[in-house]
């Protein structure tokens, strides 16, 4: 199956994240909410079709359970992020992909103190069937049109709209 993609957009990320209020992204520095050595590294997946849809799953454990998202998890231990990406994607969609580029970096906080620092990467399918497994109970291509209908997770469309990202 072949993937859409836009190699032509340049990935882009904040040097400085803001913090507190100024804040609609969720990204954050090391401040009174995470505690640095909390911190925990994952990786995610951004993926689109044929006709631009973006391949989104529903959550289906904390944090943020319930609403979509795209592809990811923690990374484990020594494994990079690209790893990881390429692993979580096969695991809760059923598609094999390859990572073309890195997409951004963003920080969000978790329950309990805990902060995950994700790398989402933008990849095309190389094969498998879609289907939800792991911990996503739905997966499934989105329009933009869909994309607003659904309960997303934080910060999910309005990084996809600054990383020029949304699906079509």
């Amino acid at each position: 199956m072949a993937a859409w993609s836009r190699p032509d957009i340049a990935p882009t990320e904040p040097e400085n994240p803001p913090t507190g209020s100024e804040n609609p992204l969720g990204l954050l520095r090391s401040g009174p909410t995470v505690d640095p050595a909390a911190v925990q590294p994952c990786a995610g997946g951004i993926v689109f079709d044929e006709q631009g849809r973006l391949l989104l799953i529903r959550r289906g454990h904390e944090p943020s359970a319930g609403t979509w998202s795209v592809p990811g998890g923690r990374c484990a231990p020594g494994e990079s992020a690209a790893e990881t990406c390429v692993r979580e994607l096969a695991e809760e969609t059923g598609l094999q992909v390859r990572v073309l580029r890195r997409a951004g970096r963003v920080q969000r906080d978790g329950p309990g103190g805990v902060g995950y620092e994700i790398v989402d990467f933008v990849c095309a399918v190389v094969g498998g069937t879609l289907r939800a497994g792991d911990d996503a109970t739905d997966a499934r291509w989105v329009s933009r049109a869909e994309l607003g209908a659904l309960p997303l997770s934080p910060g999910l469309e309005e990084t996809l709209r600054e990383w020029r990202l949304l699906p079509r």
